[in-house]
């Protein structure tokens, strides 16, 4: 099993205390990967396509990284950044070095201090807020204070990709740890069996720029056999150990081909 941590961006020393002078240091853009389940596990730096800081982390169904919210220059804090970023970028861990970045479309709203973002069980990802003020300010300031909510629609959610969309049909809502479970679920074009995985997420509280609690698990021992017409089960095995995934509720995902079904809860413990 490896497990990775991946961190991006922040500002450089000095950043918070230049902003009394209003002057709003360049944000870092380096991301760095480690795995925490090696013993001599070793950062593996890389370069965004833009600095950010006060950004929002999100782990998609597919394993895809959502990079989205904050600011090019300043810091954290009461009026502390400016330049907002509103170009949400995509981080593909898979992809060959270089190519693992891409920049989605932009939105229309700022998103600085205090902004959050988490995963829905459609895997739209819902974005809100922005009060980069002492006090709820909404006229008469650069970045008011804002209020509003927007959905953020991954690639994998294009119409394009609709035939290789998993629907889950019937599944066990109890997960056991080392213990088979089962689903059935339909696609319109079934690839092969090697391009299906089953992942959990852990739902997260996300405030300044931190998801805590977020995890993704891709869990083992996945066998799919068809059913009947465009309809499939699988069998998969509940997560090996709490360290690995805590007792408590998560989104299962069932993947195809890259593209993930809708999310369904599921609750994972010791024993029924």
């Amino acid at each position: 099993m490896e497990a990775e941590i991946m961190v991006c961006g922040g500002a450089p020393r000095r950043a918070y205390g230049l902003t009394a002078n209003m002057v709003y240091m360049k944000a870092l853009s380096s991301c760095g990967r480690i795995s925490v389940s090696d013993d001599h596990g070793r950062w593996k730096m890389e370069t965004m396509p833009t600095p950010r800081v006060m950004s929002d982390m999100i782990i998609l169904p597919n394993g895809d990284i959502l990079i989205i919210n904050g600011a090019s220059r300043g810091t954290a804090g009461w009026d502390n950044a400016r330049s907002p970023v509103t170009r949400p970028v995509i981080y593909r861990p898979n992809m060959r070095r270089y190519n693992r970045f891409s920049i989605m479309k932009a939105s229309s709203r700022p998103r600085l201090y205090h902004s959050s973002a988490i995963l829905m069980t459609d895997g739209r990802v819902l974005v809100g807020g922005s009060n980069p003020q002492e006090n709820y300010n909404f006229t008469g300031v650069e970045f008011p204070t804002d209020l509003s909510l927007e959905a953020f629609y991954p690639p994998f959610l294009a119409r394009k990709h609709k035939h290789l969309k998993p629907t889950v049909l019937s599944m066990d809502e109890i997960l056991i740890y080392k213990k088979s479970f089962s689903a059935t679920f339909t696609v319109p074009r079934f690839l092969r069996m090697g391009t299906v995985s089953i992942r959990i997420i852990a739902p997260s509280f996300t405030t300044h720029s931190f998801s805590m609690n977020q995890r993704m698990v891709v869990l083992k021992g996945v066998v799919v056999v068809a059913v009947s017409a465009n309809t499939y089960k699988f069998t998969a095995f509940g997560p090996s150990t709490k360290e690995i995934a805590p007792p408590g509720y998560y989104l299962l995902f069932v993947v195809h081909a890259g593209i993930p079904s809708s999310g369904m809860w599921v609750k994972i413990q010791d024993s029924t």
